[in-house]
């Protein structure tokens, strides 16, 4: 099943999304590369990012449009800069749901582009794509993703316990589950 990117970038006016391209590599590491507050909560992006880890990321993105099974997106600020990312996978579409990720940069934190992505993204997976239910998953003690997923309108279900061992901390940690159903979506 191939799903098609917008044919335009979803925008509200502060932020945009639009399917990440080859040449965003470099962005992508000035994002990236030594960040400790991605390095400390997103354990399976490389510490140091270089080039080759970006252009693997923009591939495998491409590969998730083109296979279906995902929709990565770039967040532009107003100016077209990249300040983030954020993106959906899918799993059974017998059960229609997406579980989202994100992260924003340095450069970018601290101005509501991730909710305001988030609820972008939200939006289209609704309407455009048709899915049923949002769901993500955010380290219980990393508070700026906790908030953003609230912000974003979406509904803390509950915790799963010990659920994934983050090897760049060297130990295992719990998850907060949020979730987001048509209708509750802010305006």
């Amino acid at each position: 099943m191939r799903l098609p990117a917008p044919d335009r970038p979803l925008a509200d006016g502060v932020v945009a999304l639009r399917a990440w391209e080859p040449g965003d590599a470099p962005a992508i590491v000035a994002a990236i590369d030594g960040d400790p507050e991605i390095a400390t909560w997103l354990d399976a992006v490389p510490q140091p990012y270089r080039l080759v880890d970006a252009h693997d990321f923009v591939a495998q993105c491409v590969r998730s449009w083109a296979d279906g099974i995902g929709a990565a997106f770039a967040i532009l600020d107003a100016e077209g800069t990249v300040v983030g990312s954020i993106g959906a996978r899918f799993g059974d579409p017998v059960q229609a749901v997406a579980e989202v990720g994100y992260w924003v940069g340095r450069a970018g934190r601290g101005r509501g582009y991730a909710s305001r992505a988030l609820r972008l993204l939200s939006r289209w997976l609704f309407g455009d794509v048709g899915v049923a239910r949002v769901q993500l998953q955010a380290d219980v003690r990393n508070e700026a993703s906790l908030r953003v997923a609230e912000k974003a309108g979406f509904t803390r279900e509950g915790v799963l316990r010990s659920s994934r061992y983050n090897a760049r901390r060297g130990e295992r940690v719990d998850f907060a589950m949020f979730s987001l159903l048509p209708g509750e979506l802010p305006d």
